[in-house]
């Protein structure tokens, strides 16, 4: 957030302080007023209990009419303050406004910097920073994790043909797609072009990964109906398991790559790095 901003917002503006003063005077004022014509009052009830001379009547009407002249001055300067205080509250709500544009902005920054955005998912900065905070908490507790590399079949062909809108759209369904395969705790990241990423956290057998392999190449592989269109596409999965297949994020990004390539070689569907000699998979 702006520091300027902020500053301006929890100090106390010199109108508001002005303003606040001109009342306190004002009402000192107002007293004063009220003083003096409680005595002019108690001089004219004293005429109807003893006759006053024309002097004194006289004096007491000069001192009322000095009243009202105080009177109207402090309504001519109470004026002044609330039109002071009007103003200072249009300027506090344009700087209210001010800030949540700013804090908004700030929002949607910060959360550019950690998301794809044609499909919302995570981007590879936000991957590497999960992938990190997965290494500390597998090393710490002894836990296993699964990196999966995904590859879009064929994909260059939709773009090439019916232009990239198109290929966006078909981008977000699959993100879609592979979101419904995954729990909370995991997380899904497109990293460039047609490639994602996904990191299944607490693993504890190949099976459980490849079940959700399998049902990430079942719903992926369902038709995408654009209007008129019914696009397919097909993804090649590597699959590289902490720490079987490596020690380091470097590693296992690496070697769950190098798994999707078999797995888009022999057409597998998915490949786990410690298997690349076999074929996996019932796709």
């Amino acid at each position: 957030m702006d520091k300027t901003l902020m500053q301006d917002t929890i100090q106390p503006e010199p109108t508001l302080v002005k303003a606040l003063n001109q009342s306190e005077q004002i009402k000192n004022k107002v007293e004063e007023c009220a003083q003096e014509l409680a005595l002019v009052n108690t001089a004219l009830k004293e005429e109807l209990v003893e006759p006053l001379s024309l002097d004194e009547i006289q004096d007491a009407l000069t001192k009322s009419e000095e009243i009202e002249d105080k009177v109207q001055e402090c309504a001519e300067d109470l004026h002044l303050v609330n039109a002071a205080l009007a103003e200072e509250i249009t300027e506090r709500k344009k700087l209210e406004q001010k800030l949540v544009v700013s804090q908004v902005q700030e929002e949607k920054n910060r959360y550019l910097a950690y998301h794809d955005v044609t499909t919302g998912l995570a981007n590879r900065a936000l991957f590497n920073d999960r992938l990190a905070q997965a290494l500390a908490q597998a090393e710490r507790h002894t836990r296993s994790f699964a990196v999966m590399f995904i590859d879009l079949d064929k994909f260059k062909s939709i773009n090439d043909t019916y232009g990239h809108g198109i290929g966006d759209k078909v981008l977000q369904m699959v993100a879609t797609r592979l979101q419904t395969c995954v729990r909370d705790e995991d997380t899904v990241s497109r990293v460039g072009g047609d490639e994602f990423l996904c990191l299944l956290m607490e693993v504890d057998e190949d099976a459980n990964v490849a079940k959700i392999a399998d049902s990430m190449i079942e719903k992926i592989s369902e038709t995408c109906e654009l209007n008129d269109l019914k696009l397919s596409v097909k993804p090649s999965i590597g699959i590289a398991i902490y720490p079987r297949d490596g020690a380091s994020a470097e590693v296992l990004l690496k070697n769950a790559d190098a798994a999707m390539y078999k797995a888009k070689q022999d057409s597998n569907g998915y490949v786990f790095f410690n298997l690349l000699a076999a074929t996996s998979g019932r796709h």
